[in-house]
């Protein structure tokens, strides 16, 4: 799958889907080891018969395991299993190691990320029966994901997560593509606010996108360019019913060809740090 991106910020590709532990993992990884960046899905319903024995996923949960033990919606508890196994697993793909042996952490924000790996970022979205993971060697990448059919015109979600450059461009719109958009701002705006560990406490009407087909650019909230020639906003279309945004950062630490967790530390460096014969 050949990466699409605008001239500025870092190639990206469409979301793979991903159908259980199976994979095709081979797929994601080469993505990654390509590109620097990587999306990818998975339907809850194909990856609800790897988690109906709870006690085998459990070693996979890791510090998941007490969070999952306070859920107490039957849907829900799926839906946080098989998400964070989807997690895991890409995770273990990027680094190269066995999904059990990723320490996925929280930040105080609840941004997730691999303790003791910082040459990848990553993040996680889900929302009914779809879940949609982002990982990049480059920078930093935020995810979100909803329902396209969202209601969300005339819900006062012009108020409270649009700019007044948005809302311009809003009103010239007739109602569906009204709803579409705000569904598509929104997802964008998630992301973006994911990427930067500010969750909902970064005001949605403080920046906006202006938007270009597949791909968003960020503005200010009168329109004009903020400058963010660093970053690539881009919107998929999943499984006919899903909207999928991402928000991806080239800080300029390049592809990253070799992420695995057994390189993470130079070879060189380590047999001059053990080495006692001097």
């Amino acid at each position: 799958m050949a990466p699409a991106s605008p001239a500025a910020g870092p190639p990206l590709c469409r979301p793979r889907a991903v159908v259980g532990p199976q994979g095709p993992w081979h797929s994601v990884h080469d993505d990654l080891s390509a590109t620097g960046v990587v999306l990818v899905y998975g339907r809850l319903a194909q990856w609800l018969p790897h988690i109906q024995d709870v006690a085998r996923v459990r070693p996979v949960l890791g510090r998941d395991w007490h969070r999952y033990q306070t859920l107490t919606h039957p849907r829900a508890k799926e839906r946080f299993l098989a998400s964070r196994l989807l997690l895991r697993h890409a995770a273990a793909v990027a680094i190269e190691t066995a999904p059990d042996l990723v320490d996925l952490a929280y930040q105080p924000g609840g941004r997730p990320f691999v303790r003791g790996c910082d040459q990848i970022d990553i993040s996680l979205s889900h929302t009914e029966e779809v879940m949609v993971v982002g990982i990049t060697s480059r920078g930093r990448v935020g995810v979100d994901v909803e329902l396209a059919a969202r209601r969300m015109a005339g819900t006062g979600s012009e108020a409270q997560g649009c700019t007044p450059f948005e809302r311009q461009r809003l009103d010239a719109a007739d109602g569906r593509d009204r709803n579409d958009t705000l569904v598509r701002l929104w997802t964008l705006k998630e992301a973006y606010s994911k990427a930067l560990g500010q969750g909902l406490r970064f005001r949605f009407t403080e920046f906006g996108f202006a938007l270009d087909g597949t791909w968003a650019r960020l503005v200010g909230p009168d329109g004009r360019d903020a400058g963010a020639d660093d970053w690539v906003f881009a919107t998929f279309a999943v499984d006919g019913k899903y909207v999928v945004s991402a928000a991806v950062q080239d800080a300029g630490f390049g592809g990253g060809t070799d992420l695995s967790v057994q390189t993470a530390l130079d070879a060189g460096l380590l047999d001059a740090l053990l080495d006692t014969t001097g």
